[in-house]
């Protein structure tokens, strides 16, 4: 009798602990399907703070009106290639959202991201553009117009490192695309035009924002070198204080976006990280990466903004330098063009 008490009481917790065990699988899965809270992290590049701040607000209320659930995002921003590299040695997003695709496919390239992430959303996976201006002091003493004024003696200025931050990469390759333009393609040409505006750098900062912060509360330089988003915002804070001058040749420059694959899996976020991003391209999202000075993919939103942006500026892309991996590879990987230039 004894002994059958004692296998009746073992069994019973056997039983127990089977019941726990599930009722703990269904909890841990079911913050990402609906109740409760899910957290989710945004590693983006640097001048997106503003940007994200307003959108995580926007995409809260959706997801909670969709889904019943509370999600937080925490962000993280730098340069970045920065970023990418601070992903690949183990920051864990659940979404990147940096400034080019090449710091993208090296997150790919590391066995976090599943191929074919360029062709998840629309638009190459960018939902939104943006371009590179000057920004320049008010009254602009030096005079600064276009991209062969940034060689001129005397002309102090500043931009971030491409080694480290994507919007100096599209600054880089928005000036080999004017001298280019100038010299019809003789490369020795544009090298040293390109060498001569890179040693009137004085400050090489490691991220966009940083080389603003050089700029703008450091009062160093008489140009920045900057994004298009970076340059307005800098003039809605100080509208006495600075100008904007648009090159006759800049760049189409195209942010890219992805789910970090294996994070969302381990963590159980694929389904809101995907609404995260594809919400990016949803006319709430549009319009306020419009008011944060970002182009909206959407042709017909970025038309509301036509009174902000030059839509008629002349711009290159990506494909001109036969994409981001040959660009990558000519220009900034390590002995490439760049170093060679800033070597010298």
């Amino acid at each position: 009798m004894k002994k059958n008490i004692k296998k009746l009481v073992a069994l019973n917790l056997v039983l127990l602990l089977a019941v726990g065990s599930l009722t703990g699988c269904k909890k841990n899965n079911s913050s990402a399907s609906g109740s409760g809270s899910i957290e989710i992290t945004n590693v983006s590049y640097d001048p997106t703070r503003e940007f994200y701040e307003a959108y995580n607000v926007e995409f809260a209320k959706y997801w909670k009106d969709k889904t019943g659930q509370t999600v937080t995002v925490t962000q993280s921003h730098g340069g970045s290639g920065k970023q990418a590299r601070s992903v690949i040695e183990g920051n864990e997003a659940d979404v990147v959202t940096l400034a080019l695709a090449h710091d993208i496919t090296s997150i790919e390239e590391a066995g976090l991201i599943e191929k074919g992430w360029i062709e998840e959303f629309d638009k190459n996976s960018s939902p939104y553009t943006s371009t590179i201006v000057f920004l320049v002091r008010k009254g602009n003493e030096k005079s600064i117009q276009d991209w062969s004024d940034l060689i001129k003696d005397g002309v102090n200025v500043i931009t971030p490192n491409p080694k480290t931050s994507g919007g100096a990469c599209w600054n880089f390759l928005s000036a080999w695309a004017y001298a280019d333009a100038q010299y019809n393609g003789d490369e020795t040409q544009i090298k040293d035009f390109v060498t001569k505006l890179y040693k009137n750098v004085s400050v090489l900062d490691s991220g966009a924002r940083g080389a603003t912060t050089t700029f703008v509360e450091n009062g160093q330089g008489d140009v920045l070198i900057a994004w298009e988003n970076e340059a307005y915002l800098t003039l809605k804070e100080h509208p006495e204080e600075y100008e904007i001058v648009t090159p006759s040749i800049s760049i189409l420059a195209e942010p890219s976006v992805a789910i970090v694959d294996s994070v969302a899996k381990k963590r159980g976020t694929e389904e809101v990280a995907k609404e995260y991003l594809e919400y990016l391209y949803s006319d709430v999202g549009q319009r306020l990466a419009g008011e944060n000075y970002y182009r909206p993919s959407n042709q017909d939103i970025l038309n509301e903004f036509a009174d902000v942006f030059n839509l008629s500026i002349n711009m290159v892309n990506i494909d001109d330098f036969g994409g981001w991996d040959k660009a990558y590879e000519v220009y900034f990987q390590d002995g490439g063009v760049f170093d060679q230039i800033y070597t010298q």
